[in-house]
């Protein structure tokens, strides 16, 4: 994102005015004569801040655009159809928070790791691609609003008479999108952003991660036989259901691991935009679009 002048001059004086007081503690000098000037150059620093907050609105505003990033396969929820084109439940989700803003939609497609990391210097506005918050990633955003939410759980092949639950991945391959919440958890460091209370239950011992770039490589090994390349692959119920029902070399190993919220992210401190987004998501609640659009492609109302 662009610095602006205002930005720059208010942590120039800032720093000068840290300096100034450093160097004359160093020489004896009492810091308090220095307070008026530390606490003009700390308003002057947060006046910048605050006018930046609204940087994203802002661009959406002036643009007349909506750049919007999610998984370019990722059934039901963004996948290319027949005519090429994105489509899924996020992608129109999407479609319907650019109509209520009264912009056009741009989306973008680059892999999951750089969706994930964060840091998206204004290349970005929105993220509706089903991400589960976590601590480690509000670190780097902030989730307006949870818009649906559905089981983790294991997958195996059909053929897998080894696997019945998640203590039985010790020591087995198991396949996953590459820096998701299903690594989190086999890691045993997931905390979802929001839930911090919630224990979860790690009943396995070491698993050895095959991170994907995306599930369909990695549906793509599993079914090459129990073990050859995986053993098990780590999905959302909700995308694992249509491969489960038109494919019958997999199956359903045990029980859900958790329930796994689906928020919203944007970039971290921009409170105007975090409200703006809530506001369009409340709109798009009552009168009914996010049920309507869960019912068209996940065939039950998960929204939330």
């Amino acid at each position: 994102m662009k610095i602006t002048h205002y930005e720059s001059r208010s942590y120039n004086y800032l720093m000068r005015t840290v300096r100034l007081i450093t160097t004359s503690f160093l020489f004896g000098c009492s810091i308090l004569k220095f307070r008026p000037l530390l606490a003009l150059g700390l308003t002057m620093l947060a006046a910048s801040t605050q006018a930046f907050g609204g940087a994203t609105l802002d661009r959406v505003e002036q643009k007349k655009e909506l750049v919007g990033v999610l998984m370019e396969s990722y059934p039901p929820f963004s996948f290319l159809n027949d005519q090429n084109q994105l489509d899924g439940f996020d992608v129109d989700v999407a479609k319907a928070v650019a109509q209520k803003l009264g912009v056009k939609l741009r989306l973008e497609t680059p892999s999951w790791d750089v969706i994930a990391a964060g840091r998206w210097s204004g290349r970005y506005d929105i993220c509706i691609c089903s991400m589960t918050p976590s601590k480690a990633r509000a670190e780097v955003f902030d989730f307006p609003v949870e818009y649906y939410a559905s089981p983790a759980v294991i997958v195996v092949n059909a053929k897998d008479d080894r696997i019945h639950e998640a203590r039985d991945l010790s020591g087995k391959k198991v396949g996953l999108t590459s820096a998701s919440s299903y690594e989190s958890y086999l890691n045993k460091n997931l905390v979802i952003e929001g839930a911090e209370d919630t224990q979860l239950q790690y009943p396995f011992e070491e698993v050895q991660i095959a991170p994907y770039d995306t599930d369909n490589v990695a549906f793509q090994d599993l079914g090459l036989g129990a073990g050859v390349r995986l053993d098990a692959i780590l999905t959302n119920l909700v995308t694992a259901q249509p491969r489960l029902s038109q494919d019958k070399r997999f199956k359903l190993a045990g029980a859900p691991l958790y329930s796994e919220p689906n928020s919203v992210a944007i970039e971290k401190g921009d409170p105007q935009w975090d409200s703006k987004v809530r506001e369009v998501f409340a709109q798009l609640k009552q009168d009914g679009t996010l049920s309507a659009l869960s019912q068209k492609w996940i065939g039950a109302d998960i929204s939330r």
